[in-house]
């Protein structure tokens, strides 16, 4: 299953809206760099029916190195995440199920 770019989000919001795709680009990108900057100012980003960015702390801890085996103290951190709602779960699943009994049918 290969992976959407940008490019092919781009594209896609640009069909849809009926936006030239250079400003449907300015968009997107301004909204990704909204995210990151309220992310970086250390609050959350609740989108309902769709789901929430926010960030963690991540206690430090012994890690290993699967080429050497060698312990390596991974220092505390801070990570971005993404949580989807319950209404985005449901819908992915509902349509991977159809993708996946439409594909399984004898053709």
């Amino acid at each position: 299953m290969p992976n959407t770019t940008k490019h092919d989000l781009i594209a896609e919001v640009s069909k849809i809206t009926g936006l030239t795709q250079a400003d449907t680009k300015i968009v997107i990108e301004e909204l990704l760099e909204s995210i990151s900057r309220i992310l970086e100012d250390g609050k959350n980003i609740e989108v309902r029916g769709f789901g929430t960015f926010y960030t963690k702390i991540r206690k430090p801890r012994p890690a290993r190195n699967p080429k050497t085996g060698e312990v390596v103290p991974l220092q505390r951190r801070v990570v971005p995440l993404f949580k989807y709602s319950n209404e985005m779960k449901k819908k992915i699943v509902a349509a991977l199920k159809q993708k996946d009994q439409s594909s399984s049918l004898p053709g």
